[in-house]
């Protein structure tokens, strides 16, 4: 008895996204996705393992206690995601720079030294997309916009078309898994962690590109 409640709490400690759901529902999706895309203290928050696992709860193939409805989680997710963008964006005009300079968070300056490199490698529109794939990036890279004064009208539509297929494409990949898969919940953890590598594809394709450009002849003529 004692090693199963381990194993459960061992769990409920990986997957944060379990415990958040479990407590908060379908307000706690849009609750998480507002503050990890809207505020820079929500880096550390779990949007990718989020969205998946609530498409998983709204399966009706797991026996989690926890069962969630489709088109609200849907609704949670998009709105939270779109509304913190451009909350972050905003807060980004209005003095992001010197908000970030007074964090003594590596991983947020990091991130906004990705975030940095990401606009100015790949412009705007394609910065704005890709960022929503990768953790941390997606949190800083709106302010970081705001600050760097992106256009609102480029920012916005970008923002929204990444946002859709991020929050969207996560959502109903779980939820697919969850109705063909029986008792996929079992999977659970090694699931998210190719969730997490996935989200890190397109930058990685990207990065590749890039060096691959460089280095060709042509480039070093």
């Amino acid at each position: 008895m004692a090693a199963a409640e381990f194993a459960v709490a061992q769990a409920v400690n990986v997957l944060d996204a379990g415990s958040l759901l479990s407590a908060f529902g379908t307000l706690g999706i849009a609750a998480v996705l507002f503050a990890e895309t809207g505020l820079l203290v929500g880096f550390f928050l779990p949007g990718d393992s989020l969205l998946f696992t609530a498409g998983l709860l709204c399966a009706g193939g797991t026996h989690r206690s926890v069962h969630l409805s489709l088109p609200q989680v849907l609704v949670a997710a998009v709105v939270g995601a779109l509304a913190g963008a451009q909350v972050g964006y905003w807060i980004g005009r209005r003095g992001g720079r010197a908000l970030l300079a007074r964090s003594r968070a590596r991983k947020l300056h990091e991130g906004a030294a990705r975030a940095e490199e990401l606009l100015a490698r790949y412009g705007h529109a394609k910065a704005v997309v890709l960022a929503r794939f990768v953790p941390v990036v997606r949190t800083v890279l709106n302010p970081l916009a705001g600050a760097l004064d992106v256009p609102v009208r480029v920012f916005t539509l970008w923002q929204v078309v990444g946002g859709l297929v991020w929050t969207i494409g996560l959502v109903l990949g779980g939820y697919a898994l969850g109705s063909s898969i029986p008792n996929v919940d079992r999977y659970l953890l090694p699931l998210v962690a190719v969730v997490v590598l996935a989200s890190l594809t397109p930058l990685a394709i990207e990065a590749r590109r890039a060096r691959a450009r460089r280095t060709s002849p042509g480039a070093q003529s």
